[in-house]
């Protein structure tokens, strides 16, 4: 088992990449949010192209944790 030198990273850089992995999980929780018909986009109602949309922005949000991950281990030089 490798070491991947997770220990060296500050708690200030795990705790944002946890944020930013947390924040479509939590949005996608709240299903009364939007547990709902209205408003439509291009003929889908909003129950389906609110999921849809989150498909492409936990996307985006895990690849932030990503280079957040990534910037800190090259700030401390573990770059592994």
């Amino acid at each position: 088992m490798s070491d991947t030198g997770d220990h060296r990273l500050s708690a200030r850089d795990k705790t944002l990449a946890g944020v930013l992995l947390a924040i479509p999980l939590l949005a996608l929780l709240l299903v009364p949010v939007y547990a709902r018909s209205g408003p439509e986009v291009l003929g889908f109602p909003f129950f389906y192209w609110y999921q849809l949309m989150w498909v492409f922005l936990a996307a985006g949000f895990t690849h932030s944790a990503y280079l957040v991950i990534r910037r800190a281990r090259r700030e401390t030089g573990d770059e592994s």
